[in-house]
């Protein structure tokens, strides 16, 4: 058994990763994802290679942190929001006001999100992770609905696919195109989630509590 790291090494070795982290989203945005060498981005941290590799495989390895880390944070957003909300009707449309709350506070991350599909076959793959982690989790939030008599059992692949590309159009609109402000990008997709829960609730679904 090796030694045991202390919490101070810890936070040392965190803070390095997410100095890291940090230093590729301003370059991704700057240059592109694929116009970005590994090497810039150790430049850019002031730390040696040995560093960069001691906690990524490679750029794509990275960018699945990124956007990994994003996606936990969306979720970890929206189950404080559960939390303080027991009314299920409100929690899937105001939900998703929370999520697009994340991604307006984080236009750099947001922009990487939307331009990086189709780069190459190995990001196209970290963005189906991205994607498939976030339909699962919409998933298991409309079943326990369902389940329990709030929204009409209808299927679900096409419920969930139809929220997230709202979202992803949403996001596009704003961050890539600029044709909306990030309060229209939240309202576009909160207004989408009001006409979607009209055909999704039961007609004799209960109080919603």
């Amino acid at each position: 058994m090796g030694p045991v790291k202390s919490e101070k090494v810890i936070s040392q070795m965190e803070e390095k990763r997410q100095n890291i982290l940090s230093c590729a989203v301003k370059i991704f945005v700057q240059k592109g994802y694929m116009n970005t060498p590994v090497r810039d981005i150790i430049d850019a941290s002031g730390y040696g290679t040995s560093t960069f590799y001691r906690y990524f495989k490679d750029k794509e390895d990275l960018l699945n942190t990124l956007l990994l880390d994003f996606l936990d944070h969306i979720i970890d957003q929206v189950n404080r929001y559960f939390k303080q909300e027991q009314d299920v009707h409100k929690r899937f449309v105001e939900s998703k006001r929370v999520i697009m709350e994340v991604f307006a506070q984080n236009p750099e991350l947001s922009e990487i999100y939307s331009r990086v599909a189709g780069l190459s076959e190995a990001v196209d793959k970290i963005l189906k992770e991205f994607d498939d982690r976030y339909l699962w989790f919409v998933h298991q939030n409309i079943a326990y609905g369902i389940k329990h008599g709030y929204f009409k059992d209808l299927p679900l692949d096409p419920i969930c696919h139809s929220i997230l590309a709202m979202i992803k159009y949403a996001v596009h609109k704003w961050v890539v195109l600029k044709e909306i402000s990030s309060t229209e990008m939240i309202e576009m997709v909160v207004d989408f989630h009001r006409c979607l829960g009209e055909g999704l609730y039961a007609p004799h679904a209960p109080s919603g509590n």
